[in-house]
C-alpha cells in the first residue's frame, strides 16, 4: 500500500493539483494477531471474521477497532474477548436502555402507549435535569473529539455517558417510569434520540435501528448532527450529582467489605466532605441508593476527623524539597512519618506546614486524608469508614438491629416475588395475588413489612403459610384489575 496506492495518490495529487492528497491524516499502530505477532493470512492468527460478524455483529468489530489505542499510534492485539467486551460495555447497555424505554412507553395508559417527544427543558426532577445537562456535554465533547480526529477519545466519551445513563439515571428512575411520568419518558426519549445521532458514525447499525424505532424517520445517517446549545447547561448540578455518585460508590464498597447485602437496610451514613452540607437536596437519593434510613451531611470544616477514625497524613515530596533543603530533606521526611509535623499560622499566613522543625513550601508536600490504622477502613463492631476521592470521608453505621434484619428479609422476598412475576411472563403493570410458604422468621418479617411487599410487587392480597423448614416457596396468580 505504501509503495502502490498511497504513492500513486500523492503523485497524482501533486501533478494535478500541486497539493497533498489529504486534508487530515491519522497515523495508527499495527494490528497484531492473538499471538502478539503481526496479523498474517498465512499464520491465521486472528479470529474467524465471519464467525465474529455472525455472533457479535459488525458494530462490535467496528467499535473494537475505533475505541482502541491503535488510533493513537499504539499497537492492537485482536482477540475475540476484546470484541465481546465492546458488546458487553457499550452495545448491550445502549440496546437495553432502548428496550426499557419501549417496554414502559408501550405499556403506559393501559397499553395504549405514550407518544414521547423531543423536549430539552421544563423538567422539575433533578435526575431529568442532570440527564439532559450530561447529554449536552456529550454532544459538545464528542463534537470536539471528532473535529480533532480523536476517534478513540469520542468512544471514551460515549462509553462514560452510557455508564451514567444505565447505572445511574435509569436505575434511579425506574419507579418514575412505572408511575408513567411524562417527564421521565420525554427526558429518556430526548437522550436516546440524541445519543443515536452522535453514535451513528461509531455504531452505525445499532444507532440506525434505535433512531428509526424512536422517530420513524428514514435514516439516522441522513439526520443533522445535534446542537449542544439546545440542552440547558447546569455545571453545578452535574458536579453535585457526580459527587453524590462518588459517595454512593464509596458507601457501596463499605457495604461489600462488611458483607452487608444491599437489600439489608442500615441505620445511618455520615458524609464529611468539603461542601457536603450543600448536598442536602440529594440526601434522599443517597439514602435510597444505599438503603440507609438516615444520611448526615457535614462540612469538613465543622467536623473533627479523629472522632470518626480518620486522620491526615503528610507526604513529603523529596524530589521537590531536596534542591532547597538539601540533606535536611531526610529530617522533614522523618518528621512526617513519626508524626512530628503540624499545620500552623505564621506571620499571618494560614496553613503553613512544619515537619521535623522545617517549614515546607506548598509544592514540597501533599496532605492526604486516610483511614486510621486502628479503623482499617473496614467494618468494626458498629461502624466502617472510608476516604472519598477528592477529599472527605464517609462513616457507615454497620449495626444490624432485629427491625433492620426483618426489613432485609422482606426485601429479599420482594426480589423473589419479582422473579416469580418475570418467570410467569406477567406485564409490568399486572396486579397479583401472592402466597408465601416459609419458616416463621420469614413470615414475621413479611407481616411487619406487608405494605412494603405489596407496593413493590403489585400484590393485592398477600397470604402466608408456615413451614417447618426449607427455602421459601412463592405462588402467584394474576388478579383482576
Amino acid at each position: 500500500q505504501t509503495r502502490g496506492w498511497f504513492y500513486m495518490l500523492h503523485i497524482l495529487s501533486t501533478a494535478l493539483f500541486d497539493r497533498p492528497a489529504f486534508r487530515n491524516v491519522i497515523s495508527h499502530g499495527i494490528v497484531l494477531g492473538s499471538d502478539g505477532q503481526k496479523m498474517s493470512k498465512s499464520l491465521r492468527n486472528y479470529p474467524d471474521v465471519s464467525e465474529v460478524l455472525d455472533r457479535d455483529g459488525s458494530d462490535a468489530m467496528r467499535w473494537f477497532l475505533m475505541s482502541s489505542p491503535i488510533l493513537r499510534g499504539g499497537n492492537l492485539v485482536v482477540t475475540e474477548q476484546g470484541i465481546r467486551d465492546g458488546v458487553r460495555q457499550v452495545i448491550l447497555p445502549l440496546w437495553n436502555v432502548y428496550s426499557f424505554f419501549t417496554l414502559y412507553t408501550n405499556a403506559a395508559d393501559g397499553g395504549r402507549g405514550y407518544d414521547a417527544k423531543l423536549r430539552y427543558d421544563g423538567y422539575s426532577d433533578t435526575l431529568d435535569q442532570y440527564l439532559l445537562a450530561n447529554t449536552g456535554d456529550l454532544v459538545r465533547n464528542m463534537t470536539a473529539q471528532l473535529d480533532s480526529y480523536d476517534i478513540s477519545g469520542a468512544c471514551d466519551e460515549l462509553r462514560s455517558y452510557l455508564d451514567m445513563l444505565t447505572n445511574w439515571y435509569v436505575r434511579r428512575s425506574r419507579q418514575r417510569f412505572f408511575d408513567e411520568s411524562a417527564d421521565a419518558f420525554d427526558a429518556l426519549y430526548t437522550a436516546l434520540e440524541t445519543v443515536s445521532r452522535v453514535a451513528a458514525s461509531l455504531l452505525p447499525l445499532v444507532s440506525e435501528e434505535i433512531w428509526r424505532g424512536l422517530t420513524g424517520g428514514r435514516s439516522v445517517h441522513l439526520a443533522d448532527w445535534p446542537d449542544a446549545d439546545m440542552f440547558p447547561a447546569n455545571a453545578s448540578l452535574v458536579e453535585a450529582m457526580d459527587r453524590v455518585q462518588q459517595i454512593c460508590s464509596t458507601g457501596s464498597s463499605l457495604r461489600k467489605a462488611a458483607n452487608l447485602r444491599v437489600r439489608l437496610p442500615l441505620q445511618e451514613l455520615t458524609v464529611v466532605a468539603p461542601g457536603a452540607d450543600a448536598l442536602g437536596g440529594f440526601a434522599a437519593v443517597v439514602a435510597d441508593e444505599l438503603n440507609i434510613r438516615s444520611v448526615r451531611l457535614l462540612d469538613a470544616e465543622s467536623a473533627v476527623p479523629e472522632e470518626f477514625g480518620i486522620e491526615q497524613k503528610l507526604v513529603v515530596n523529596a524530589r521537590a524539597a531536596g534542591p532547597r533543603l538539601g540533606k535536611n530533606v531526610q529530617q522533614a521526611i522523618k518528621g512526617s512519618k513519626s508524626g512530628d509535623w503540624s499545620v500552623q499560622t505564621i506571620d499571618g499566613v494560614d496553613g503553613v506546614v512544619i515537619s521535623g522543625g522545617l517549614e515546607l513550601e506548598p509544592q514540597e508536600y501533599t496532605l492526604e486524608t486516610v483511614v486510621a490504622e486502628s479503623e482499617g477502613g473496614t467494618a468494626g463492631s458498629r461502624k466502617a469508614v472510608a476516604v472519598l476521592p477528592g477529599g472527605g470521608f464517609v462513616v457507615l453505621n454497620t449495626e444490624v438491629t432485629p427491625e433492620l434484619e426483618a426489613e432485609g428479609l422482606a426485601r429479599d422476598m420482594v426480589r423473589a416475588i419479582q422473579q416469580a412475576r418475570k418467570d410467569a411472563g406477567l406485564n409490568v403493570s399486572d396486579r397479583i395475588r401472592t402466597t408465601v410458604t416459609a419458616v416463621q422468621t420469614v413470615l414475621d418479617a413479611l407481616e411487619a413489612n406487608a405494605e412494603l411487599v405489596k407496593t413493590e410487587t403489585l400484590t393485592l392480597a398477600l397470604a402466608t403459610v408456615p413451614a417447618e423448614s426449607g427455602e421459601p416457596r412463592i405462588t402467584i396468580e394474576k388478579a383482576e384489575a
